[in-house]
Order: C-alpha cells, then structure tokens, then sequence
C-alpha cells in the first residue's frame, strides 16, 4: 500500500501541474480534477461497501492496483502522441477514483481481518505513518520529474507503483479472517442495513458529519494549493514539490504521536484536540507570501497534516473495533460516501471562489470554514471524554434482525 501511495502522491502534484502549466487550465479547471477524482465515492461507494462485504478483499486490493496502473500509463502514451488533453486528465482522475474506492474500501476492511482489536491503533499508526512519508517524497519526486524531465514523468512513476504495489500485495501470506456474514436479499437491503446502523449511533454519526464539514472545505483549500503558490506567490515547478514535502513532514510524526497521544490525554481527547488544531492551523496558509514567508505556509498546512493523520488514526481504529465486522465494510463507506463525497463539491466551491473572487481571497475563505468545522467536534458526544465508548453490547434492531456476527 505505502508504495501505491507513493506514486498517488506524485501524481497528486503532477498533475495539477500539468494542468497548469501545460495545458494552461484555469483556477476553476484545475479544481474539478480534483473533483472528478473524488466524484466517484458518490456513485459508487456505497454499492462498493456491501459488494465488499461479501468477498475476499485482498482480490478486490489487487484488481484494483492492476486496473490503476493501465488507466494511468494512458497519460504519458497520450502525451507522446501529442493527444494529451485537459478531458483526458478528468476520466483519468475520474476512473483513478473509482478505483481507489475499491481498494480503499478493501483495505479498510482487510486490516481488522488480520489484527486483533488491541493491536489496531498500531497496526492503523504503522500504516498512517508510511502514507505520510510517502507523501513527503512524492511532491518533491514529482516536483522534480514534472521539471527536469517531463510534464508527465509523474504519472508514468505513477503507473509503475501500482504494479509494485499489486506484486507486494501479492506476497501476503497472512489469513483474512472472514465473519459470518448473513446476506440480506439484495446488494440495496445490505446498503440500507448499513446506513440505518451508522445513522442510529450518535458517536459514528457525529465523525461522518464533521468529516464531511471538513472535507469540503479543506478539499477547496487543498484544490486550489497549486494554483496559490504558482500564481499567487510566485514559486517554480520544483519549488512547489519541495515546498508541499516539507509541510506535509507534521502528518509523518503525527502518525507516531497519536499512540503516544491517546495514552497521555486520552484517546477521545485526542481525536477532538487534533481535528480542531487541523481547522485552526489552516488559516496560516493564506498568509502566505514569498521569501520568509513561505515558512508561515510550511508551519500551517504541516499542522494540518499533523492534526489530520493523527485525529484518524484513532478514529479509524476506533471505527474497526466499535462497528460489527459483518457490518464494517458498509459502515465505512457509509461514512465514506458523506465525507468524501463533499470532496468533490468541495473542490468545485474552490473553484467557483477563486473565479468569483481570486486565488487568496478563495484560499481564506476555505480555511476559516475548515476551522469553523471543528465545532462540531467541540459539541459532539466526545466531549468531555477521555476515552473512547467501547462497542455497545445490544445491537440495533436492524442489525439483529440479519443476525450478524458478535463484534470485533
């Protein structure tokens, strides 16, 4: 997976990059890249929980890096033939994001199938970790391959970290542990058992409505990044990878914090503290200008990081050991489907402020409603907390009703 991550990082910078500065899109068009690339958690995510719920997952992580790979090399082939187009980079992005739905659905599904519930938070913190510093060396290595040698080098590294990461996945020998899983009748009873679950409990409930809050005014903020510091401060192609690999070194620390954390304050605590830090280290990143400046960007958006990555490692682990494992993939892309899919629109409402009112203005505007999202954690059922609820010992009526396993 940290490979696979890898390479999404590069790609991440490449192509709004290329965007950019090859095919000289707009503001506006650079956002819906990233709109398109999140789009499909609202088509197809949560079909994707209940399919995953009844299959193995590790196919479903390896058919999912294959198809990956061979939508991405189309880039780099169209570029060579000189066919590259701003509408090929969206059904990329697009048909990149349907994928990842899978794989991520999968992979969220899988973890607990291998690891007992007390070896969760490590188990999620190792894997936090490792996204994070690959996120440090991909808009560096992108930033650099976009500049030294080809507007869509990236994309081509890209595509071969996905077969690295299939070959890796590959060579698992661990055994999932399947749950019972009773079927309802049809892939839309097993949707519905899974939102009526996520609905009914108020803790699950309160993280997918900050989630969604928060996405979608970080994803407008995250969707216009490039295009500040291009156009807004002035930098160069290798200096906005460098740039963005340095802040995001606060998630690669955070990921070995939370643990450390969770024991100190409180896990519940935890999760509350970072997600409002992330909101409110956010609005250093307008404020933004060249020269010292850029430390001021550095300081906000790896604070950002920090708060993001270890907010979810704990709310993660806490999500695997509090849902039913019979229930879990369809909890999750429940969740899912509300926070990421306000990526998307998030990234349109990016856009739509930069083109209204310009890059900063827009950048600013994002970034106090990110803060303003953590409210709702603030006013939440974990406030107040010092630990986490532990798994309620009656299930809802709807999951008796399918008779689902005992809880992980």
């Amino acid at each position: 997976m940290t490979v696979s991550k890898l390479g999404s990082s590069v790609a991440g910078i490449a192509t709004p990059l290329i965007a950019v500065q090859v095919l000289d899109a707009s503001a506006f068009m650079v956002s819906l890249l990233t709109a398109a690339a999140w789009l499909p958690w609202l088509i197809v995510g949560l079909p994707a929980g209940a399919w995953v719920d009844r299959v193995a997952r590790k196919p479903v992580m390896l058919i999912s890096d294959l198809a990956s790979a061979a939508v991405v090399i189309s880039v780099p082939v169209a570029a060579w033939l000189g066919l590259l187009t701003i509408g090929q980079l969206l059904v990329v992005a697009m048909l990149l994001g349907a994928a990842s739905v899978f794989f991520t659905v999968a992979w969220t599904a899988y973890l607990p199938a291998m690891f007992d519930k007390d070896r969760l938070v490590t188990a999620n913190a190792l894997l936090q970790g490792t996204e994070s510093a690959s996120q440090v060396a991909g808009p560096a290595l992108g930033g650099v391959l976009v500049a030294a040698v080809s507007a869509v080098a990236g994309l081509a590294v890209d595509a071969f970290s996905f077969l690295v990461s299939a070959f890796f996945l590959s060579r698992i020998r661990r055994p999932e542990r399947r749950p019972e899983v009773v079927r309802g009748p049809s892939i839309r009873s097993d949707i519905t058992t899974g939102i009526h679950w996520l609905v009914r409990d108020r803790y699950l409930r309160n993280l997918t409505i900050h989630g969604a809050a928060a996405n979608l005014m970080l994803t407008g903020m995250n969707a216009l990044l490039v295009v500040f510091l291009v156009r807004e401060v002035k930098l160069g192609t290798t200096a906005v990878g460098v740039l963005l690999a340095v802040a995001a070194v606060g998630g690669v620390g955070a990921a070995a914090a939370a643990p450390v954390l969770a024991r100190r304050f409180g896990a519940a605590r935890t999760i509350v503290g970072c997600k409002v830090f992330a909101g409110v280290a956010s609005v250093l990143v307008p404020l933004t200008v060249p020269g010292f400046g850029l430390v001021v960007f550095v300081l906000g958006l790896g604070g950002v990081g920090f708060g993001v990555v270890a907010g979810n490692v704990l709310a993660g682990s806490f999500r695997q050991a509090y849902c039913p494992s019979a229930l879990l993939g369809r909890v999750v892309t429940g969740m899912q489907f509300v926070n990421l899919g306000a990526i998307p629109v998030g990234a349109v409402l990016g856009g739509a402020a930069a083109t209204a009112f310009g890059v900063r203005t827009a950048t600013t505007i994002m970034t106090l409603g990110y803060a303003l999202s953590g409210l709702i954690m603030l006013l939440g059922p974990l406030r107040g907390r010092r630990d986490l609820p532990e798994a309620p010992l009656s299930q809802p009526p709807v999951a008796r009703e399918l008779a689902v396993c005992p809880r992980a």
